[in-house]
C-alpha cells in the first residue's frame, strides 16, 4: 500500500512540474535557480562546518 502511495505522489509531483514548465517557463526557471541557490548555500555551510571541525572547533 505504501508503495502505491509513493508512486502516486511521484506522479503528482511530475505532473505539477510539467504543468509549471509548460504554463510559465520563466517562473519554472526561477524555481530552478532558487533550488540551486539553496543547494549551493547548504554545500557552503557544510564546507564551513567541516573547516571549523578540522581546525579543532576554533
Amino acid at each position: 500500500m505504501a508503495v502505491n502511495a509513493k508512486k502516486i505522489a511521484v506522479y503528482v509531483v511530475v505532473v505539477f512540474v510539467l504543468y509549471v514548465i509548460i504554463t510559465d517557463p520563466a517562473k519554472a526557471a526561477d524555481y530552478v535557480q532558487i533550488g540551486f541557490e539553496g543547494i549551493s548555500d547548504a554545500a557552503k555551510a557544510i564546507g564551513d562546518f567541516m573547516t571549523w571541525a578540522a581546525n579543532g572547533g576554533e
